[in-house]
């Protein structure tokens, strides 16, 4: 059996092969791959700062900054007022037309990897990564 020391280097063969796969289908929108998680991230949150986004994809601030800022002026979000200092983060239209798109990428990268291998999206090893994410997401919210 593998070393389990060795999940952390495959966890980011795979990140890697991912965003170079995608990043190219995302280009075609001016996007990048990091990008289209922020925008699936504001899909799925509504009232979500920009604070809330970074620790949610486990991201730096400044790098949520700077990509929320590319976002806003490709016309993909907008920013409007919350409670306090917060400021929300609404996808536009263009943002809510790119969402489709950016599903489908990742659901067929992901498709294509599983059947190649023979993992069903079943397997006990897609819930036990979502249980790992899941407590350093919760870590990271706290």
């Amino acid at each position: 059996m593998k070393d389990i020391g060795y999940l952390a280097q495959d966890i980011s063969i795979l990140h890697r092969q991912y965003y170079k796969d995608t990043g190219k289908l995302f280009k075609a929108h001016n996007l990048n791959p990091t990008a289209a998680c922020i925008l699936l991230t504001i899909n799925d949150n509504s009232h979500i700062n920009q604070n809330q986004v970074a620790k949610s994809l486990v991201i730096d601030k400044g790098l949520a900054t700077r990509e929320i800022k590319k976002m806003q002026e490709l016309g993909y979000l907008t920013k409007t007022p919350g409670n306090g200092k917060a400021i929300i983060l609404n996808l536009t239209d263009a943002g809510q037309k790119v969402i489709p798109i950016i599903q489908k990428s990742r659901k067929n990268w992901w498709e294509a990897r599983f059947s190649e291998t023979g993992i069903q999206p079943d397997s006990p090893l897609v819930s036990a990564i979502e249980t790992v994410v899941d407590s350093i997401v919760d870590e990271s919210l706290e």
